[in-house]
Parts: C-alpha cells; structure tokens; sequence
C-alpha cells in the first residue's frame, strides 16, 4: 500500500520568516511490508528513484512547536502539480519561538492526518556566512555526454566516478568556518538519494541540496523549464541560486564554487553584480535576457524578474536597517579544466573577475600527494 513520503525538505529561519522547501511523493509505506532480516546498507544508485518521476498534488499541514513542546503555529499548504513546495512564514512574536516542525498529509485520505515526519529548522541569523557549491565537475568528476555514459550515471553509484579531492578540501574548511553549505546541481531530482549517500560518505552533513525537477519538461502547462534547459544551464543555475539566496537572506560572506567546463564563472559574477551594481532590477534583467548562456523565453521571463526583484527589496532592506555598514564579501572559486585553464568572461562583467580563484581539480592520489609536500595553495 502506498502513503505520502517525504522526498526532501529543508527549513530555514532567518530574522524575517521560515522559508520552507519540501517535496512529496506516493511510496510503498516500509512499515507495512514483511519484517526482514536487515541487510547492511549499501550505496544507493539513481535508477533506484526513478518513480520519482510520477506527480501528485498534496495537501501539506505544518505545526509548530516551541521548546516546551507548546503550539506556537498550525496551517496547511497546497503543492503544485508536482507535489513541490515552496513558501515563506513572516515571523511574528509568536513564530519566533518555533524550534520543532511536524508534518502531516491531509489531502490524500480526507479526514486523516498522515505523519510525513519531525523536523528541527535551520537557523540562520546575525552574521550570515553561505556557501554554495555546484556538485557535477566540481566535487565529482561526472559525465553524461553520451548515452552510455548517462546509462552508468543511472546505474551505478555516484562514488563510481572520481571526487575531486581539491574542491572537497576548499568546501570542508569553509563548513569548519562557520559557513552553511547548500549543494547545487543540474542533475535529476530523483538522484537525491544517491546524491545524499555521497555526501554523508564524504562527511557533507548539513548541506541543503537542490536539483533539478526533469517532470517539468514534461509538463505543457505548468513546467517552469522548457527543453533547451536540458542542455543550457544558466538560467537553471542562475534561478536556483536565487532561490536559496531568498531562503536565507542576504549574507555577510558569500562562497561560490563552480567550475570552468560550462558557464559557471558568468552564471556566479551575474550574480555578483546583482549585488555590488547599484541598478534597477528591470536594467538587470535586460542584461541577462541577451546573453547565450540563459536563453530567456517569454514564460521564463516574468518568473526571473519577479525573483531579481525580491533579491533587490532584500537588498535594500539589509542596507537601510542594518545596523553597520554592509559590506558583502564574495570569493568565487571555480575548478581548472586542465592546468593552462584561462576565464572567459563577458565584457561587462570584466570589473569583477578579481573575485574568482582558480584552481586545480586534483583527484585523491594527485591531491593527497600534493598535501604531502606542504603546498600552502590549499
């Protein structure tokens, strides 16, 4: 029998609201099948979810609770055709206090509560330090160019291909320091498990993991991403960082990591002069719909603006009430292709290339060797 289950869910707390992301799907409910003899747990590989690529629409309901277990908040959402969620809670006095959320399915089954699960949110706040880092070529080394090579994307697990030591390394000391880590990737949404499998194998606890949702290329109706954005990832990339910039608010120290094998380097100094430029957001987004890498089509535009336009409200907010100056710092690192590797970027981003490193991808024998000889680069 199948019940509701909860894909992901990531909740953060900021000075402002709960942003909330989540996702539902239909799964056989394990309590209900034949009590096994528990095998050891082995990496997951993504073929495995690949139902995740059947839609449903949920009814989500949120309690939350403070310290003392009190009952500070209780509502219900609606999904969209996907069985996604995204949403911000203003904070009041009262919200203030929300330590526990749990969920409920409510729609499925009228006038029963399914237990979706207890989760404790994310709290970011006061001197906000992020960093986000693309997963495809900058932490793994993947590849996906032909279909064989995607067949062994599918069907093996993600730790088959090589980490990129380096990028690892850069990523921990940064998480040593305070710094939130959110993984980016334009890989499937049903290869979370696998995704989520290596992370923990590689001591990534934390990290908040977006990914990119395929059902929408299905969808004619309410598909946010069309097929060139199979392909094409900059308007993707560029939406998704966003996304988790309104999440958290805008940072004191920002991180981004990328690599130089598509169009990171311009995607991340976009993003950049988004907030360093002092321009109109509808100036902005005038600039963007004209470069190659984001290909705008007449549905996508109006969902990027909206999203520009938030970010420069917040912006602007963080600047008039803060308390001291705002002075955002942004280190860019993006991973070589190979030792000579140069950046290409487009004149109007030129001001700012001074915020990128780069640096070399190193497998674990080159980077452990490396290590050894003292080398201060890392």
């Amino acid at each position: 029998m199948k019940r509701p289950h909860l894909v992901h869910f990531l909740a953060i707390i900021t000075d402002e609201s709960l942003s909330i992301k989540a996702s539902i799907t239909m799964r056989e409910n394990v309590l209900a099948q034949p009590i096994d003899i528990p095998e050891i747990p082995t990496p997951k590989f993504p073929i495995q979810a690949l139902r995740l690529l059947n839609a449903y629409q949920f009814t989500m309901k949120i309690v939350g609770l403070s310290r003392d277990l009190k009952e500070v908040y209780k509502k219900s959402f609606e999904s969209d055709s996907f069985g996604n969620f995204y949403f911000k809670i203003p904070l009041t006095k009262e919200r203030e206090d929300i330590e526990i959320l749990q969920l409920y399915e409510v729609k499925r089954k009228p006038g029963l509560e399914q237990h979706l699960g207890t989760y404790i949110p994310l709290k970011i706040k006061g001197h906000k330090k992020i960093v986000i880092c693309d997963f495809d070529k900058t932490l793994v080394d993947t590849k996906y160019s032909t279909t064989k090579e995607v067949y062994h994307s599918l069907t093996r697990p993600i730790e088959h291909f090589p980490t990129v030591s380096s990028s690892v390394h850069i990523l921990h000391n940064y998480i040593k320091n305070g710094f939130h880590p959110f993984i980016l990737s334009a890989s499937p949404h049903f290869y979370e498990d696998a995704m989520r499998d290596w992370l923990y194998k590689n001591n990534i606890f934390t990290a908040g993991l977006f990914l990119k949702d395929y059902r929408h290329f299905f969808s004619f109706l309410d598909g946010e991403l069309l097929a060139k954005d199979l392909k094409i990832q900059g308007l993707y990339k560029l939406n998704q960082l966003l996304d988790i910039l309104l999440m958290t608010g805008v940072p004191d120290e920002l991180v981004l990591m990328g690599d130089n094998f598509e169009s990171d380097p311009s995607i991340y100094l976009t993003l950049v002069k988004m907030f360093l430029d002092d321009q109109d957001p509808w100036v902005t987004w005038n600039a963007i719909k004209e470069k190659d890498i984001f290909q705008l089509k007449k549905n996508q535009n109006g969902q990027l603006l909206n999203k520009i336009y938030q970010l420069d409200n917040i912006i602007n907010r963080k600047k008039k009430y803060s308390e001291k100056p705002t002075n955002l710092q942004i280190k860019i690192f993006i991973r070589k292709r190979f030792k000579d590797d140069t950046l290409t970027i487009p004149l109007d981003l030129e001001k700012y290339k001074d915020h990128i490193k780069l640096y070399e991808g190193l497998y674990r024998d080159q980077f452990d060797k490396l290590m050894s000889s003292d080398n201060k680069e890392f």
